[in-house]
């Protein structure tokens, strides 16, 4: 079995949402690069399959997208993986490591983003002297009963 394979299933078991939104990016990034990589070799089998496999990845993040409760900031991301999308088939298509690249750093960006947003909804446990002085806080008061 592949050891990166393994890796990124150990991490996504128990990760949370935005944990899943990242390792999904990480993916489509590795995909991309061996796509890239491969086109240069001439592997067209091998191209071919890991573009596709970053079609179906990007699909996969397109799909869990919630358009009702997500507003403005869903629909901006439906139509980014769109023009990922896009920009995949055309690579393919093209047969273009240009264009490949292009959808490596729109990805990138975007990745960037959600590593921020993991990085400050990721909170610490606290340590036992400060659990007992969260129990003094008020209902709602609490970053754990937030909804987002």
């Amino acid at each position: 079995m592949d050891a990166r394979l393994s890796y990124r299933e150990a991490a996504a078991r128990g990760a949370t949402p935005v944990k899943l939104v990242v390792l999904l990016y990480e993916q489509a990034l590795d995909d991309l690069g061996h796509a890239i990589a491969a086109l240069e070799k001439g592997e067209i089998e091998v191209r071919t399959g890991r573009i596709n496999h970053a079609i179906v990845v990007i699909g996969q993040l397109q799909a869990s997208l919630n358009l009702e409760q997500g507003g403005k900031v869903a629909r901006n991301l439906e139509r980014f993986y769109q023009l990922v999308r896009k920009g995949l088939v055309e690579a393919q298509f093209q047969q273009s490591a240009g264009v490949l690249q292009e959808q490596v750093s729109y990805l990138l960006l975007v990745h960037e983003a959600w590593l921020e947003v993991e990085r400050t909804t990721a909170m610490p446990d606290p340590a036992p002297s400060e659990r007992s002085s969260a129990a003094a806080v008020s209902p709602g008061d609490n970053p754990a009963d937030w909804s987002a």
